[in-house]
């Protein structure tokens, strides 16, 4: 039973399963858009929702916090100057997921996640 397990397991063990996610955070926040699965576009939406709601206060521990979870510093730059101001009014609900269909190789449901 799952009973009160939170996420996702995408068949991986713990690292590549963290690599996968804050690569693909990492990956929506400078591209704004991603095609992908959609058990993954599920599995990331709450760490790009909250590593935009840590940057909307641009301050120095916000910009360590956002750090220690993004591997290069280009997607915490981003965050904090341009997306950050840009959703300041905005309480939350920064994705969307927008079905696309089906892939050919084995039939796995694609989705487009962007940013509002």
């Amino acid at each position: 039973m799952r009973h009160r397990k939170k996420g996702k397991i995408l068949d991986r063990k713990k690292a590549p399963r963290e690599a996968l996610l804050r690569n693909l955070a990492a990956s929506v926040i400078l591209y704004e858009k991603v095609k992908t699965t959609e058990a993954k576009a599920k599995a990331v939406r709450p760490f790009v929702e909250r590593a935009i709601t840590t940057g909307k206060s641009p301050s120095l521990a916000a910009r360590r916090k956002l750090m220690k979870f993004f591997y290069t510093d280009h997607a915490v730059k981003k965050i904090l100057e341009v997306l950050g101001p840009k959703y300041k009014e905005r309480p939350g609900g920064y994705t969307r997921i927008v079905k696309i269909g089906h892939r050919k190789n084995d039939g796995a449901d694609m989705v487009q996640l962007e940013l509002v």
